[in-house]
């Protein structure tokens, strides 16, 4: 199973590195299916391609570096010709996401909002009529009075849990701040949600990223397709 999803994950993410052109800045996303892009981006740099990376997390710094893809600051470059990232869950009418499984979300939508153009790779299952028919929504808060903070996602109706790590003890993000993971099903819309936690005090970033992807490329088992914003269907 895991696999078969690792496969479509990884030819979705090559159909997305084939976007990129020699002297682009481009952002690089987190997690499996970023991974993938990176690693393919990273075949295509040692092959002759030209390309310098702004990296979401310290573990695709990791990875690039490895690869010897080059990379640079936002403080470098204020705007980012494309992104490359995956989602947690893709809207199909609007191709608004949740992102930040992987506790990233801050960094990556501050490299969103800059780019020109935001490609999102993800495999089938991803896709949902719904934001939050099944995936959690991650947000972000600092570690001073977070109790409160989940207090005040509780009374939204949020059911706020703390992220714990491997070892037991709280996630800390790359930014220093605690993840709650949140359910709110589909009752509340994502607008409305998205506007009453952007005025919660005590929140940093969330994962609901509304009207930011340009582009949705998804894995199937039969090949790779596109959705791009605004299209009515595959």
């Amino acid at each position: 199973m895991g696999t078969a999803v690792d496969n479509l994950k990884k030819a979705a993410a090559i159909w997305a590195v084939s976007c990129l052109k020699d002297g682009m800045v481009v952002g690089l996303g987190s997690r499996s299916t970023a991974t993938f892009a990176v690693a393919e981006i990273g075949r295509l740099v040692k092959n002759g391609l030209r390309v310098v990376g702004v990296s979401t997390s310290e573990k695709t710094s990791e990875q690039a570096r490895s690869l010897g893809i080059p990379l640079a600051t936002l403080a470098e470059y204020p705007e980012i010709d494309l992104t490359i990232d995956g989602a947690d869950e893709v809207e199909l009418q609007t191709l608004d996401l949740i992102k930040g499984g992987g506790g990233n979300q801050l960094r990556e939508k501050m490299i969103a909002i800059i780019s020109k153009r935001l490609l999102i790779v993800v495999d089938q299952s991803k896709l949902t009529s719904r934001l939050g028919e099944r995936a959690k929504l991650p947000v972000e808060v600092v570690q001073f009075g977070w109790q409160s903070t989940a207090k005040r996602l509780a009374a939204l109706g949020l059911g706020p849990a703390l992220r714990i790590d491997a070892e037991g003890m709280a996630f800390v993000t790359d930014g220093g701040n605690y993840i709650l993971d949140c359910v709110f099903g589909t009752a509340k819309g994502a607008s409305e949600l998205q506007t009453q936690l952007d005025a919660t005090v005590g929140v940093v970033e969330h994962g609901l990223f509304i009207g930011l992807a340009s582009e949705v490329v998804v894995g199937y088992p039969g090949g790779v397709k596109s959705m791009k914003r605004h299209a009515q269907n595959l």
